[in-house]
């Protein structure tokens, strides 16, 4: 017992006590009891549905009669967590046949354009096979530059791929029913348009689309690398250079590849555009005038001639103008804006009402002029 106790650094007490016991002795139980004996697998089901909070899952327990500490749910359910959290991290690549995917997102990041700092909203589509890239930077982001980002992404390959994996943002995805997503009908009749499928990736799972996650970290950090630009148009200028002469002529770290190289494979896998009308060559809808003779297109509001407050107008837009038509003809045309929250006013619109407003002033009886006030001050004064 001393040689046992001298080679295991432990008393001779303690040694001679377990020596008694017999090798088949288990070893005694000390500290609280367990109060969750009985409940372990209703607890892992209620985490693994996703109840995660440990709070919660302790409200959950008081409501089955069974009363316990937050601390005693937070052990048990921290080996869970671990676990989770390898499963999560846990990725298993998954490479496309040519042609057969394209990956889209926004990132952001703040830059400066013509002297002032702006948050700049760069839009990137990786081709899942070649890893080919498309960037375009956007001052603000609207349903309408998902839509327009796709169809320059579409041009720039000269091809539409069989599928478009998209996050959960509202302008794509408006919900998930069970495993299925809802997406946005306009998005949905887009790819329907370009005979695209469209195919969400799983909330909290953007390693879906990873290809892209990685492409949008690439091209905030190197294209756009300088923060300073002269203009807008010296932006898209340089991003058109960086994406043939950098980008794509780049070793792929992954594919092992210049994208350049595999995009030629790819091509001819994409179908091909052709004479194929744009989505975006015009859009149409109704409007309401405002009783401050106005109608409002994404947040932003555009004059009409006063005469329409009330009534409901055709509005179109195409290139970048917008139209308002009433009755058949053009009463309104306008550049549409960036931004949001903000007014485009044409003066001749309200140019009736404004003297007509006028005429109806009638001169009040205690306005003066101004000599009787300067008679009483004592002369003129400046």
């Amino acid at each position: 017992m001393k040689a046992i106790a001298r080679e295991l650094g432990m008393a001779r007490n303690t040694v001679r006590a377990w020596v008694r016991r017999g090798p088949n002795t288990s070893r005694p139980r000390t500290g609280r009891p367990l109060a969750l004996v009985g409940h372990e697998d209703w607890l892992k089901a209620r985490f693994l549905a996703g109840v995660r909070n440990a709070d919660v899952l302790r409200q959950e327990l008081a409501e089955r009669g069974v009363l316990v500490s937050i601390r005693t749910v937070e052990r048990f359910v921290s080996p869970l967590r671990a676990e989770a959290i390898n499963e999560e991290r846990a990725t298993l690549r998954f490479e496309t046949d040519p042609g057969q995917q394209m990956q889209i997102d926004f990132g952001e990041k703040w830059i400066e354009v013509s002297g002032e700092r702006v948050k700049a909203f760069v839009f990137v589509a990786t081709l899942g096979y070649s890893r080919s890239t498309f960037a375009h930077v956007y001052p603000n982001l609207r349903q309408r530059h998902w839509l327009e980002g796709l169809e320059a992404a579409l041009d720039h390959f000269g091809g539409v791929p069989e599928s478009c994996v998209v996050d959960n943002a509202k302008a794509l995805v408006l919900r998930w029913q069970g495993d299925h997503p809802v997406f946005h009908p306009e998005f949905e009749a887009f790819c329907h348009h370009w005979g695209m499928k469209p195919r969400a990736c799983r909330p909290y799972r953007p390693r879906t689309k990873g290809k892209v996650e990685r492409g949008v970290g690439y091209v905030k950090g190197n294209a756009l690398g300088r923060v300073s630009w002269a203009s807008w148009e010296a932006l898209h200028g340089h991003l058109t250079w960086w994406m043939r002469d950098i980008a794509d002529v780049r070793t792929h770290g992954t594919t092992g590849e210049r994208p350049v190289d595999r995009f030629e494979r790819e091509r001819k896998a994409l179908l091909a555009i052709g004479k194929h009308p744009s989505y975006l060559r015009a859009r149409r809808f109704t409007r309401k005038v405002t009783g401050d003779c106005r109608v409002e297109f994404e947040t932003n509001r555009y004059s009409v001639p006063y005469h329409l407050v009330g009534r409901t107008v055709d509005v179109e837009v195409e290139g970048g103008e917008l139209s308002v038509r009433w009755a058949g003809q053009v009463v309104a045309e306008h550049r549409v804006t960036d931004g949001r929250h903000r007014d485009t006013q044409d003066p001749g619109h309200v140019e009736g009402l404004v003297r007509r407003t006028y005429k109806a002033l009638k001169p009040c009886e205690l306005q003066r002029p101004l000599s009787d006030y300067e008679a009483v001050v004592g002369g003129e004064r400046w």
